[in-house]
């Protein structure tokens, strides 16, 4: 029998969770809402991915934006949509959740007729299911005769290839028309047809996960110790008993006496901020220790520090750590009872779960502003027309750069947002600015509270900020950028975008091979950990080195240094990129007016037409590709 190329197989509900902001309050008062992926198997394959595990989602999907963006997302976190399934005919489940008190969490389930529901066993291909270790199915998937059946025949292909089933109990009564919808966050409800309904999948099973009140269900029975014996009189599997703050307790083989016998895994001591999908990501931990055959206790405790991760954050699926940071986790612990409020820790989850990969970044710099005013200005040039040269410009970007990976620009918002519409959605790197142009102390173009401007930014920009700054900067200068960068860097985090800091020292101030290097360790230190460096090329190996030891002891998960061109000629540049291609934390590019300026001044001066700035822009952007291509495989053969 073939080796399994993947660890599990996750079946069943699909969903976006649509996550009230505001904490403390009612659905009704909620006025805005995050968008995360959600649904328990679907939560379960991007916890198994974060942690190493090789997951694969069986599910349907709408064939519309929602649909695509479960679709995206899993994608991005590596789990395998190979059968996520697109239905014409029905619309991709929503779930509305809020968080109003430590122990109450409304949600609403707008399932009616959703995709996910209309699975059937036409969706179950045999060489799927034997191509995991294991399979997961849910209790929700039972719950009408069509899904029944689809994951009957799973679990049966699951055992003809001598793969392990796992039921996670799953038990929503809203789910099973047991309750009202604006019931949706009841987890019991006593019903005999629901408890021989999953009694008779429990011999087919390997492993049971539930809470307590799961147990019940599942067993027929309000008193844990007799739900258990029922279980295990219909199933040998082993038998996960979730207890919240209290952790777990496995049951490998019979039932003792007391319920405290079993294996216990003993929970974190955390502030319960937000239950809802914690037993998902619990779920996501065990499997990692049992899949990979690792003692009980250490797949608890994976289990249980997934599960304090989860109630610490908000969000479901988005909550859960990477590896790395539950590595860390359990090796180090935390001094926070509130974890999210950890900033080591959520430094390694934000850096360790970003779900674009970006070995290099070859962007065309046209964010230009205060530049571009000033030339139409010089030739009495209408200032709507900048609009339209950087449509020229994305223009010639794609053109010169095709289909290679690393195609970047660098676009702003209010010059050039007919420009930045046109690159939504493309796959480009997007690098958007938001500083006002020249500022020193650095000031913010779309006011003060820089939040509330990100708040209106799609998640694919990258936001930008040029620093003019100097370690050595007068000390109210210094005091004053340090904290319009801080509030930044929280602003860019709080709305989920990545980050990038120009870093340019100011040319009327002396600098030596570590003046960079010492100002972006000032910012390392005062908790400043951008996803990207944008930076001047460096002149020396000695200056990159101390930059490069700055970033590896202060932010290993950094995405990298991209070089800015300050309109060098390209022999310069091209000099530059020899040096920069040998720097493993060098990861490109990002240049402007070396490219477009003397395409920009002929074309608004009225020298040349649309077309011959098109070609003149897309071949020098062409060339500095080349440029580095070159450069780049040339540092790879030496080394």
């Amino acid at each position: 029998m073939a080796e399994p190329v993947l660890d599990v197989i996750c079946i069943g509900r699909s969903s976006v969770d649509l996550y009230g902001e505001q904490v403390g309050g009612r659905l009704e008062d909620m006025a805005s809402f995050a968008k995360y992926v959600g649904g328990c198997p679907t939560n379960i394959s991007v916890g198994g991915a974060r942690l190493g595990l090789r997951t694969a989602l069986l599910t349907r999907v709408g064939d519309e934006h929602m649909g695509r963006f479960i679709r995206e997302q899993l994608a991005a976190e590596g789990v395998d949509t190979s059968h996520v399934i697109s239905d014409p005919q029905r619309l991709t489940a929503l779930v509305i959740l809020g968080i109003r008190d430590r122990h109450t969490f409304p949600l609403i389930f707008y399932r009616e007729d959703c995709a996910d529901m209309a699975l059937s066993e036409d969706d179950i291909d045999e060489a799927f299911i034997a191509s995991a270790k294991a399979v997961v199915v849910t209790g929700t998937h039972f719950s009408t005769p069509g899904v029944a059946a689809m994951s009957r025949k799973a679990m049966r292909l699951a055992h003809a290839h001598a793969r392990r089933v796992v039921l996670d109990i799953d038990y929503r009564p809203v789910l099973w028309a047991l309750t009202g919808h604006g019931l949706g966050e009841e987890r019991f409800v006593e019903s005999s047809a629901v408890s021989a309904h999953l009694q008779a999948i429990l011999p087919e099973c390997d492993l049971i996960v539930g809470t307590e009140e799961e147990i019940h269900i599942a067993g027929g029975a309000t008193d844990t110790l007799a739900a258990l014996r029922r279980v295990r009189e219909l199933s040998a599997a082993t038998i996960v008993v979730k207890r919240g703050p209290m952790g777990c307790v496995v049951f490998p083989g019979a039932i003792p006496d007391d319920i405290e016998q079993g294996v216990k895994g003993p929970g974190f001591p955390v502030e319960v901020y937000n239950v809802l999908g914690a037993g998902d990501g619990f779920m996501a931990g065990f499997l990692r220790g049992w899949l990979r055959d690792e003692p009980v206790e250490a797949a608890c405790r994976y289990a249980n520090a997934c599960g304090a991760f989860a109630v610490s954050r908000h969000g479901c699926a988005p909550s859960y750590p990477s590896w790395a940071e539950l590595s860390q986790f359990l090796a180090e612990g935390s001094a926070h009872h509130r974890l999210r409020e950890d900033p080591a820790l959520n430094q390694v989850h934000w850096a360790t779960t970003r779900i674009r990969d970006w070995p290099e970044v070859h962007a065309m710099a046209f964010d230009h502003r205060s530049q571009l005013e000033e030339m139409v200005a010089r030739h009495g040039v209408d200032p709507e027309r900048i609009g339209e040269f950087k449509l020229l410009a994305w223009q010639a970007a794609k053109q010169a750069h095709g289909d290679r990976p690393g195609f970047g620009v660098l676009i702003d918002g209010r010059l050039g947002s007919e420009a930045l519409f046109a690159a939504a959605g493309t796959g480009a790197w997007i690098g958007r600015p938001i500083e006002l142009p020249g500022s020193r102390p650095l000031r913010f173009e779309g006011g003060p509270d820089v939040g509330v401007t990100l708040r209106e930014w799609p998640l694919e920009h990258v936001v930008k900020c040029l620093v003019q700054y100097h370690p050595d900067d007068p000390p109210q200068i210094q005091a004053e950028q340090d904290r319009q960068l801080l509030a930044l860097f929280d602003a860019s985090r709080a709305t989920r975008h990545e980050l990038l800091i120009e870093v340019i020292p100011p040319k009327s101030m002396p600098a030596d091979d570590r003046t960079v290097a010492r100002a972006l360790d000032h910012l390392y230190g005062i908790g400043i950990h951008p996803d990207w460096w944008k930076l001047p090329p460096p002149p020396s190996e000695a200056a990159w080195a101390a930059i490069q030891e700055v970033i590896a002891r202060r932010d290993p998960h950094c995405r990298g240094v991209v070089l800015l061109g300050l309109e060098a000629p390209e022999e310069e540049l091209t000099a530059a990129f020899t040096l920069a291609a040998r720097q493993p934390w060098c990861r490109g590019f990002a240049v402007g007016r070396t490219i477009f300026g003397r395409a920009a001044e002929d074309w608004i001066a009225g020298r040349i037409d649309d077309d011959e700035a098109v070609r003149r822009m897309a071949a020098s952007y062409g060339s500095l590709i080349a440029a580095w291509e070159n450069a780049r495989a040339a540092a790879q053969a030496a080394a």
